[in-house]
């Protein structure tokens, strides 16, 4: 079941508690998920401003502006789309209610405990989607996730927090994002990459025969082909696969592409440099292009 268990106001300069949700849910892996909370507000300051985190079953997710962040902990399952829609409607209300000056100088942990009924009200919508009366706005929602996916916060990231037990790999996984439907201009790249990478393999055997045939080759050719047949199937795999710094990694195996055809200018026509470069340029567009998207949610919106 995809539920919202708790939500809490921080402050991000120093991880001040502002006001939290009252929760009866005590189950071990509910609780040590709290912990890792303190962690969190620990290191705000040092967070992007929309971030995640997946403990085992369960996430975090947080939004933080204006020196205040908006912090929920819901099960795995639970549609990131309304999650962030949750978030943005305690950042709203908050900002409405208090004065900021107050957030900023505040000195005694939940000062604003009050507004733990709106959390729970809040909680309660969202915990059963279809009482919703703002859907038009999950479709915006959904869209900013997708064009600006929050960032995932890794375990290691963490450290090792006081009072938490050991993390088990197997038992934590990093969570696993997938990038936006494939196009049909992105699977033009993908076949033409592969062309490429095939022309030059095939170039770099034939120059290797030369060169073992003792007909004067130069080894550096044999470099070059591999080099850019390597470099064709690597974008190939960006374009697959979500890794990090894929954009700086496409960028930079498309100046690879660059260079080796420029040092087979002697060995290769005009329109072929042409064809390899506008190549590396088409699936460097579609790589980038090709971005991460949120967890897709569980109803049509």
């Amino acid at each position: 079941m995809s539920l919202i268990l708790s939500a809490s106001v921080v402050r991000v300069r120093d991880g001040l508690p502002l006001s939290a949700s009252t929760d009866c849910e005590q189950s071990v892996g509910v609780q040590e998920c709290r912990k890792y909370f303190k962690t969190l507000a620990k290191k705000l300051a040092q967070l992007p401003d929309r971030c995640t985190l997946q403990v085992g079953k369960y996430n975090i997710n947080f939004i933080s502006s204006l020196g205040v962040s908006y912090m929920m902990l819901c099960t795995e399952n639970y549609p990131s789309v309304l999650s962030f829609c949750f978030l943005n409607e305690l950042q709203k209300e908050f900002i409405t209610t208090y004065d900021m000056m107050k957030t900023n100088t505040a000195v005694r942990p939940y000062c604003f405990i009050e507004f733990d009924n709106f959390i729970q009200r809040t909680k309660q919508r969202y915990n059963n989607p279809r009482s919703l009366s703002t859907k038009i706005n999950l479709a915006d929602m959904q869209t900013e996730i997708r064009l600006r996916p929050p960032y995932q916060i890794s375990l290691s990231e963490l450290g090792s927090p006081n009072g938490l037990p050991h993390i088990s790999l197997k038992e934590y996984k990093a969570p696993h994002q997938r990038l936006v439907p494939v196009t049909l201009s992105g699977i033009v790249s993908f076949v033409l990459s592969l062309l490429c990478g095939a022309l030059n393999l095939i170039r770099g055997f034939h120059a290797t025969e030369s060169l073992l045939q003792n007909e004067g080759e130069d080894f550096s050719y044999v470099i070059a082909f591999f080099l850019g047949t390597a470099a064709c199937l690597y974008q190939c795999y960006l374009f697959v696969y979500c890794t990090g710094w894929r954009n700086i990694k496409s960028f930079l195996t498309f100046g690879l592409i660059c260079l080796c055809n420029m040092y087979l200018y002697e060995l290769r026509n005009l329109w072929q440099i042409f064809f390899h470069v506008t190549v590396g340029a088409f699936s460097t567009l579609q790589i980038r292009l090709r971005q991460p998207q949120g967890k897709s949610p569980d109803y049509n919106v």
